[in-house]
């Protein structure tokens, strides 16, 4: 799977759980500041990435992730 197919998987998921338009995710956006994400959403974003791409991501590496880029390079290594 390619970098460009994995965001726009996790870009949808995040449009999806935030309820915003997918035209305003980008790799850069961080997760707080830009999407206005709190620690619940995060931990339902980091849910939805589970579920869509069947793995399995530690706590403590979900919680890291800041911006879009970090989680889709994350999940570039599981997948």
């Amino acid at each position: 799977m390619t970098d460009k197919e994995i965001f726009e998987k996790v870009r949808g998921i995040i449009a999806e759980k935030l309820g915003i338009d997918e035209e305003e995710v980008t790799l850069d956006s961080s997760f707080v500041n830009d999407l206005k994400a709190d620690s619940m959403d995060i931990l339902d974003l980091v849910s939805g990435f589970e579920e869509e791409f069947d793995i399995t991501i530690p706590d403590d590496k979900g919680r890291a992730f800041e911006t879009v880029r970090e989680a889709v390079a994350y999940l570039k290594t599981l997948i």
